[in-house]
Formats: structure tokens, C-alpha cells, sequence
């Protein structure tokens, strides 16, 4: 696991890694389980749906505090 669930938090935005020629993406998180997160991809062909990654796919944490929008590029 690239991050612990002790970074991980609702509104968080996170990396999650490729899978299934889907490429990185930017996702903000809305819930955090054990052994997966729920929230809605923020881009790639994903974007505005909701999805429940594993936690494994979690690359890192792009913005700890969600409300003031991501940073970065995926």
C-alpha cells in the first residue's frame, strides 16, 4: 500500500493508480474502509463518476483538505 489509512480522509483528493488501460487519475474521497475507498473520479474517463478503488490503487495523497480544490496533474 502506497499511503496508510491514517492519510487518508473524506474529501481528501488521491491519486489512484492506472488499471484496465484507464489511466492515473485524481479522485476525491467520500468514504474510508479498510480495504477501499468510496468517492467520485475527478478526471480521466471517469470523471464525475463514483467509484469504490481498492485502497492499493491509492498512489498518494494530492490535496489532505478537499475543499480548496486539486493541485497537481494526473
Amino acid at each position: 500500500m502506497s499511503v496508510t489509512l491514517k492519510d487518508l480522509r473524506p474529501g481528501c483528493i488521491v491519486l489512484i493508480a492506472g488499471f484496465d488501460n484507464i489511466p492515473d487519475h485524481q479522485f476525491q474521497v467520500e468514504e474510508v474502509f479498510e480495504d477501499l475507498v468510496t468517492g467520485t473520479a475527478l478526471t480521466g474517463p471517469f470523471a464525475g463518476e463514483y467509484g469504490e478503488p481498492d485502497i492499493e490503487l491509492v498512489l498518494r495523497v494530492l490535496l489532505a483538505d478537499g475543499t480548496k480544490g486539486a493541485q497537481g496533474t494526473a
